[in-house]
């Protein structure tokens, strides 16, 4: 189910307004077409992250095909990601783009706690909005 209020409408002059899952941080969210490659950009506080923007598809059929709760797993570049999450596959050489999603060197992790509630908002997921532990699902 998506976000109960999701402000903006993912441009750059009117950016996704969203929480991580936890809900303790907000953020916001962009689509940048015209970035080479084009990127889906986050920003938290001052500092922007930027993926591949075709991780809002991939990610939606890469859960699609597992059919269930997926953890997220959230985990920064230089830290390992738990097998079998969001967060790891965001890095996997066997997901689409052959590796990271993350675009910027050692801002590329946290994959799994800025990407889902994107997905969440385009009505294309439901994410779990736990303390911890979240989970994610296509829809």
């Amino acid at each position: 189910m998506p976000q109960p209020y999701v402000a903006g409408t993912g441009t750059t002059d009117d950016p996704w307004q969203l929480n991580t899952p936890p809900g303790g941080s907000t953020y916001t969210a962009f689509r940048d077409g015209g970035a080479n490659p084009p990127a889906l950009v986050v920003r938290v506080g001052t500092t922007e992250l930027r993926y591949h923007l075709r991780c809002i598809e991939d990610l939606h059929a890469w859960l699609r095909a597992q059919g269930d709760w997926v953890p997220l797993g959230n985990a920064d570049e230089q830290k390992p990601a738990a097998d079998g999450t969001v967060e790891a596959w965001g890095r996997a050489a066997n997901n689409p783009v052959g590796g990271w999603y993350g675009l910027k060197k050692g801002l590329r992790g946290r994959f799994g706690n800025y990407v889902p509630p994107v997905l969440e908002a385009l009505g294309l997921a439901e994410v779990e909005h736990n303390a911890r532990n979240n989970r994610m699902r296509a829809l």
